[in-house]
Parts: structure tokens; C-alpha cells; sequence
């Protein structure tokens, strides 16, 4: 039996890229995407978790993800929760699982694991939200990378979509 591909999401580098745009996300079709473009066949979202979220992270794991949860700290009406060390154990607990690893972030503080999953020919993509905004220590990979800022009409959330929610999940 073939092992699918996993990927492992950086919710709020994904969410705030995406929206630095212009546009807001349908995670279902980004879903969808991931499965059908990379063979996806799990995927751990990483989120700060908020007690008054609970509305969209059902609909979130209704639209397939796995949720993975980062406490948060609230710092003058903001909420702080980075999630980097908790995607890298995460995907390092689950490296005999699968066949190769998509990992969503424009961030360089992932350089790492990129250069681990690429030495052991387990980094199947590297998916950008921003191809105007992200770490130019991502570049040496551009084999791998694929941008979302040209699949805005593909994957942007309308609002005649109604999740169990009823709320956009971004």
C-alpha cells in the first residue's frame, strides 16, 4: 500500500498572507486542493486555540483538517501564539507515516525542516501564500515551491458557500 502525503500548515502565516492579498481563503477548497495537486491525504492545521472558536474549528475539521493546537498568549489586544516547534515535532512524529511532507508557510524559520525532509527525499512541496512576502531563505527550494497568489479565483471564499458554522473560517 502507497503511504499519501501529509501536510502540515501554518494557520496563521496561511490566513494573514492570503489576506495581505486582498482575499480570504475557503479552507474547503484549500482542502481539496492539497488532495488533489500533492496527494494529501492528511492534513494537520497548526492554531492558536481560543475557547470562543469552537464554531470554527468544527467547520474546520468538517472540511478535513486535523487541528493541532497552540495555546496563545493575549499581549494588548493581541493574540500571540507561534506555532513553529509544535509543526515540526508534529511533522517529525509522523515522518514514518507518510510518503512526503507538504508544508504551508512562507516562513524561514522552517529552513530546517525543509533542508531535513529535502536531504531525506521526503518534501513533496513547499506552498507560499505570498510570492510577494516570504523568506528569501526559501528561494534555494524553488523546484518545490508552489504559490498561491496565482489560485485566488480557484480558492477564494464566496459567500454563498455556507459551512456548519455559518462564518468564514479565516
Amino acid at each position: 500500500m502507497t503511504k499519501s502525503n501529509y501536510a502540515f500548515i501554518d494557520s496563521q502565516n496561511l490566513n494573514l498572507a492570503v489576506r495581505d492579498q486582498g482575499w480570504k481563503l475557503d479552507y474547503l477548497k484549500f482542502r481539496v486542493y492539497l488532495k488533489d495537486k500533492f496527494n494529501v491525504g492528511k492534513a494537520f492545521l497548526f492554531i492558536g486555540y481560543i475557547p470562543a472558536n469552537y464554531k470554527l474549528y468544527e467547520a474546520l475539521r468538517k472540511d478535513g483538517y486535523e487541528l493541532v493546537f497552540k495555546e496563545v498568549v493575549f499581549d494588548r489586544q493581541m493574540v500571540k501564539g507561534n506555532v513553529d516547534a509544535e509543526l515540526v515535532l508534529q511533522c517529525m512524529v509522523e515522518l514514518n507515516y507518510f510518503s512526503k511532507a507538504v508544508i504551508v508557510s512562507g516562513d524561514g524559520d522552517f529552513l530546517c525542516l525543509i533542508k531535513y525532509l529535502t536531504y531525506y527525499d521526503k518534501l513533496e512541496a513547499v506552498v507560499i501564500p505570498n510570492r510577494r512576502k516570504y523568506s528569501s531563505l526559501l528561494r534555494r527550494y524553488r523546484d518545490k515551491i508552489d504559490f498561491l497568489n496565482f489560485k485566488r479565483a480557484e480558492l477564494e471564499y464566496q459567500k454563498s458557500r455556507h459551512n456548519v458554522s455559518g462564518q468564514n473560517p479565516n
